[in-house]
């Protein structure tokens, strides 16, 4: 599901051996110190995905099943896309400060207030919007909705801690986070399978619990590295860097999760098949968790071969990330193709609503989404926010266009993952082709440096 420590440590093993080594090997090896803790953690919560899904799939009937995928699917898409790009700019932020020696405990403040605006906003909307949201999704159970408006505060909480043990470079802590909170999902959703739980609420709930009592795990060393004050970033400043990655990341979980919501507004008496699609999209999404722990290699080399103004070099290591990541979603498309049909059925206990057909799609869509993903964080290296943003609006576009076509409901929300995702490869390739891979030395001034890149590992 991802790089395991081993894999990286026989990596890092072949590179002192003085062999040539893969494009993968030199990547595991050129992750900052404490990166593969990170990788452990991503391991466990990446684990704990599956487990959580598969106990919720033996546990719960077809029509309650269908609830929890929702939820959890609007948890992912609308939380992920809010909350995480706190993370990103916190990590930023208060690596930059630790570079200067400044403290950081006012800039978290005002990221704190930020994160707090932002729960409190949807908060109000999940609240006013509870009976109809209870009625769409949930078969009229409020509770649920409550479960989700708990969840969403549970996951700005992580990601704001998260955030600062980045920016201080404690990858220990920070994996220790990732691996209690994965841990707890999966001891917690165990026990549920096999006493017998047959509530969608209970399966919901762990969403809320395993987050929070991981921050409290790792509560000292959040709080041992923000005793310093230092000084507060600009409102001006958080806002501008912060609101289009916010929306570019809200756009590209929209991509990235929109079958299982458009299949549930399309067929909304189908639970089978909303289950199920969500049980293939994990599935799929499997080379995702590698990608995951590249991340910070990728996003350190880029910006140090821009800060340099190396053209050649930003383009090389671009174009061999894309190759890595264009074999890993070979490797994970084939079997997931393949075999996804009986996969999710021996796994989650889906039924027979899906074939290989939209397997494929599913996972050519997720080798397409890592791509954009690599030449998104190109964008934004290069200070090129709003291409990216354009890139995954045009994709959206594609999405929603796609979905609205007429056929089998299967056929269409797994046909329009696939090409939104690929609209989106297409629309920031000829951004960095037409803004600066095409452009010679000579011709045009150096890129701008970049300000810090995120020491983040994402998850999936």
């Amino acid at each position: 599901m991802v790089s395991t420590e081993d894999a990286a440590a026989s990596a890092a093993a072949g590179a002192e051996g003085g062999g040539s080594r893969s494009p993968l090997a030199r990547m595991l090896t050129s992750l900052p110190p404490g990166t593969q803790l990170v990788i452990g953690g991503t391991i466990v919560i990446g684990a704990a995905s599956y487990i959580h899904l598969m106990a919720a799939g033996h546990s719960l009937s077809s029509t309650d099943a269908a609830s929890f995928s929702v939820l959890w699917t609007i948890l992912m898409s609308v939380g992920l896309g809010l909350f995480f790009p706190v993370e990103q700019e916190l990590t930023r932020i208060v690596a930059a400060h630790e570079v200067r020696g400044e403290g950081v405990s006012r800039v978290l403040r005002r990221i704190t207030v930020l994160s707090l605006g932002l729960i409190a906003l949807l908060t109000a909307g999940v609240v006013l919007a509870a009976r109809p949201l209870a009625d769409t999704f949930f078969n009229g159970r409020l509770d649920m909705v409550a479960a989700l408006g708990l969840s969403f505060a549970a996951m700005a909480v992580t990601n704001v801690t998260r955030g600062v043990l980045a920016g201080l470079g404690r990858f220990g802590p920070y994996g220790l986070q990732l691996a209690v909170d994965g841990g707890l999902r999966i001891a917690l959703a165990a026990a549920f399978a096999l006493g017998g739980v047959r509530s969608p609420l209970a399966f919901a709930l762990i969403l809320t619990v395993a987050p929070l009592v991981s921050v409290l795990a790792t509560a000292r060393p959040v709080l041992g590295g923000i005793t310093k004050g230092g000084p507060a970033d600009g409102w001006s400043g958080l806002l501008g860097g912060l609101g289009p990655l916010i929306v570019s990341t809200l756009l590209a979980q929209v991509v990235v999760n929109a079958a299982v919501v458009s299949s549930k507004l399309l067929a909304p008496t189908d639970g089978a098949l909303v289950a199920g699609l969500l049980n293939a999209i994990v599935l799929a999404r499997v080379p995702l968790f590698v990608f995951g722990s590249l991340q910070a290699s990728l996003l350190s080399g880029l910006s140090s071969a821009a800060a340099a103004g190396d053209r050649a070099g930003f383009s090389k290591l671009l174009g061999r990330t894309c190759l890595v990541v264009t074999g890993l979603g070979v490797c994970g498309g084939v079997p997931a193709t393949l075999l996804g049909p009986w996969l999710i059925h021996v796994l989650f206990n889906a039924d027979d609503v899906l074939g290989r057909a939209e397997f494929f799609y599913m996972s050519a869509g997720t080798l397409f989404y890592m791509l954009a993903m690599v030449l998104g964080q190109a964008l934004m290296v290069l200070h090129k926010h709003r291409l990216q943003l354009a890139g995954w609006a045009v994709a959206t576009l594609v999405v929603l266009g796609a979905t609205l076509l007429p056929g089998e409901v299967a056929t269409r929300v797994c046909l329009a993952y696939a090409l939104g995702a690929l609209s989106a490869v297409l629309a920031m390739a000829a951004a960095l082709w037409l803004t600066f891979l095409r452009v010679r030395p000579g011709q045009a001034e150096p890129a701008a440096a970049p300000e810090p890149a995120e020491r983040t590992a994402t998850t999936a």
